[in-house]
């Protein structure tokens, strides 16, 4: 049995024989999404004891063997900007006439999943595919261009389940509701109007995840009547455990793979994250982790000349800037900022990468531009010159320090970016940076590592808690910062590490 609240919006969604193809996705996998949850606490245990990452012994054989994945789809041959954002129709919109190559329409961290968002979501995918969505406001109308970017879908990571819709009376996968929901209608729309379903795969930690997905990739266009290989995947490797298994990763997914993305936000949460009790590991401010600090340059050239390697398309990772329009220097800077970041994902090879906002898409072509031209991409770009060995993933020494704005920032993140969050928002602007679940993370699981290891006290998280709630209700938002504090600080200064904030502040979310 499932449980519906009968609105129109899920009459038209979860229509009869969606439902079924929901429940059969569902019967099939979700037992083996069950067992890599628990494989990935018994190498979070091994962690904990000491081990540490390395490449697989049992694999090496993909990685010396000379192999590539299929050609992809022609609307992904060049994705030199991608653009990022929520499934909320004026959004979507903003994003598709952006100019940007592709849109990621994200499931996952930057929506959050109410009900509606969810459903919602899923109805503008299809209408986004067939050109007709649009959207009436007092003040605007909005509706799409006639040249508009590629859609690729990001579906909720493995780790999260969908509460409003049960199979067996268990709350369903939220990664299969997501894609199966997607593929079912979205899918086959992309495909009735001339493109395809290209989907983004989040917060994957071994090549065996990878297989997961691909054998749904294989059930679920068999059962849908698609041919196979349609579906093309790229994997953001924003998990230190992935960075060591990209070739595998690629391998796995064979004619469904795509490409391999740097998911920077969430690569520095998993670093603090796997390595929560070594103090080797401890990080300075957030600011201060770029990606030209040891162990975020090492991962994202291994990418780059893995993709390469394998025919695939490397994607840099994410400009948080947006632009301030009532301050013309912090914008410019935000500006200088991002056009140094581009410049150097370019030089590096990527052959794309990502913003936040659409006033950051031509900056950033601009600089990938300089060194494509009118190429495509730069996978014929080997980068046989990068050996990357496993102290260099792991190596995190490097300048930097944990300073009172560092940490006052973290807590002012955190408890803003979850008012939002349960409100309904999964993508914010703080601080003149687009924030969002990863970035979330990262504020909180600094301030635990912090605690943990004796740089910072919990009474002086909890001030700087009282102070944050207490500007925030001065702004008269109307948001629950006193729930957003109290979900914060369980996540922040508990004794044992949440795997996910979103786990603890799910239950709240109607």
């Amino acid at each position: 049995m499932n449980q519906f609240r009968g609105s129109a919006i899920e009459k038209e969604v979860l229509t009869a024989d969606a439902v079924a193809f929901l429940n059969d996705l569902e019967n099939e996998f979700g037992w083996r999404r069950g067992q890599i949850l628990a494989q990935r606490e018994l190498r979070q245990e091994r962690i904990d004891h000491g081990e540490k990452p390395d490449f697989l012994p049992e694999t090496e054989a993909v990685r010396q063997a000379d192999w590539q994945i299929d050609p992809v789809h022609p609307d992904l041959e060049r994705r030199h900007v991608e653009i990022t954002g929520p499934v909320d129709a004026k959004m979507m919109i903003n994003a598709l006439n952006s100019g940007a190559d592709v849109f990621m329409a994200d499931f996952e961290d930057a929506t959050s999943p109410t009900w509606s968002n969810l459903l919602e979501g899923q109805k503008n995918l299809v209408e986004a595919y067939r050109g007709t969505l649009g959207l009436e406001t007092e003040t605007k109308t909005y509706e799409l261009n006639d040249e508009i970017a590629t859609v690729v879908v990001r579906p909720r990571g493995w780790h999260l389940s969908e509460k409003h819709f049960l199979v067996d009376g268990q709350p369903m996968s939220a990664s299969l509701f997501d894609f199966g929901l997607h593929l079912f209608h979205g899918g086959r729309a992309a495909l009735e109007n001339g493109t395809a379903p290209f989907v983004y795969l989040p917060k994957l930690e071994s090549h065996l995840e990878a297989r997961l997905w691909n054998e749904v990739f294989v059930w679920a266009q068999d059962r849908l009547g698609i041919p196979q290989g349609t579906v093309k995947a790229t994997v953001l490797i924003e998990t230190v455990l992935a960075a060591f298994e990209m070739d595998e990763i690629l391998y796995e997914l064979k004619e469904h793979a795509a490409g391999l993305n740097a998911g920077r936000w969430d690569y520095i949460f998993s670093v603090i994250k796997k390595f929560r009790n070594d103090p080797a590991f401890v990080l300075p401010d957030r600011s201060a982790v770029t990606m030209t600090v040891p162990f975020m340059h090492a991962y994202t050239e291994l990418m780059v000349a893995t993709c390469h390697r394998r025919g695939a398309h490397a994607i840099g990772g994410m400009a948080a800037f947006i632009p301030n329009r009532r301050d013309e220097e912090i914008t410019a800077a935000a500006i200088r900022a991002v056009r140094a970041d581009k410049a150097r994902e370019a030089s590096a090879g990527c052959d794309g990468t990502w913003v936040a906002h659409p006033d950051l898409v031509q900056v950033a072509r601009e600089e990938f531009e300089t060194i494509l031209g009118e190429k495509p991409n730069q996978i014929d770009r080997l980068r046989e010159d990068v050996e990357i060995s496993t102290a260099d993933l792991l190596d995190v020494d490097f300048e930097g320090e944990v300073t009172e704005r560092g940490v006052v920032e973290n807590v002012e993140v955190g408890i803003r970016y979850l008012a939002a969050w349960l409100s309904g928002s999964g993508a914010v602007a703080i601080n003149n940076l687009m924030e969002d679940v990863a970035t979330a993370e990262i504020s909180r699981s600094q301030i635990w590592q912090w605690v943990r290891h004796g740089i910072v006290s919990e009474p002086r998280i909890r001030a700087i808690a009282s102070d944050v709630v207490q500007r925030i209700e001065q702004e008269g938002s109307g948001l629950p910062v006193q729930t957003a504090r109290k979900v914060f600080e369980e996540v922040a200064l508990s004794d044992d590490f949440v795997d996910f904030l979103t786990l603890s502040a799910y239950d709240l979310i109607n």
